[in-house]
């Protein structure tokens, strides 16, 4: 489209002219697209005082009028339920990601709901919450199995979770997926690496980034025009780290 591009890593702690606003107001970039976006005040007034085109991809803020660019994270979290409930595991843990994103939101609320509806409430002594991160789910996930009884099964709200809730897993001599079950979210090149082969729920990352420029450069051609929101569906994808509870932990 004849644009150049530049990748910012914006700092959550920096605030008014310290952070990405004043790049927004010079009138250096034509628009910009917010891929990491969270449910605070700061990026919230960032979204509605800003003149210049914004448009989000994997990330939304209710009641902030931008164009967005989504998968459907609620729907993903009900197939995982849907996957570990055929399987008979019925000790499901969840390690959530930061409360103050739209997708470890949508996705836990899709997976709890389901559950429920699957006569396997998600216990809340078998739910953690932290970063999208390792470290959280290796920490997490040390913690869960020490329960009496353990969970059979984890839901991890990103990939990264997940492989880090593997590592504990190996670390403690468990069976994946004998004696527990691991499912992750995003399906990142990682997850398919034969090491890993992580089942998880697929977004498809290209075509939605894909979107995102198409409707950014849409905008910045028409500033009033009506705003869009674009979901994609997502895509369990079933691999190594997922399978049948084993008749002497099942209850």
């Amino acid at each position: 489209a004849g644009y150049r591009t530049e990748l910012i890593n914006e700092r959550g702690d920096l605030r008014g002219d310290a952070g990405v606003q004043p790049l927004l107001r010079s009138g250096l970039v034509d628009g910009a697209i917010v891929a990491t976006a969270t449910l605070d005040e700061q990026t919230r007034a960032l979204l509605e005082g800003e003149r210049t085109p914004i448009v989000l991809v994997n990330r939304e803020l209710d009641g902030v009028d931008r164009d967005v660019v989504v998968s459907d994270s609620r729907t993903g979290g009900a197939r995982v339920a849907e996957l570990l409930a055929e399987l008979g595991h019925r000790r499901i843990a969840h390690v959530a990601g930061p409360a103050n994103t739209s997708t470890a939101r949508e996705r836990e609320a899709g997976f709890a709901e389901r559950l429920e509806q699957l006569g396997a409430p998600l216990d809340e002594r078998r739910r953690r919450a932290g970063d999208f991160s390792h470290r959280d789910g290796y920490r997490w996930t040390l913690e869960l199995i020490e329960l009496d009884p353990p969970p059979t099964a984890i839901f991890c709200a990103n990939d990264v979770i997940a492989l880090g809730a593997l590592d504990a897993a190996r670390a403690r001599g468990l069976d994946v997926p004998g004696q527990l079950s691991i499912v992750g979210f995003d399906d990142i090149s990682l997850a398919g690496w034969e090491s890993f082969r992580l089942t998880t729920v697929r977004q498809p990352l290209p075509a939605m980034a894909e979107e995102a420029v198409r409707l950014l450069v849409e905008r910045i051609g028409n500033a009033d025009g009506p705003v869009r929101r674009i979901v994609f569906p997502t895509e369990l994808i079933q691999r190594g780290t997922t399978g049948p509870v084993r008749p002497a932990s099942s209850g």
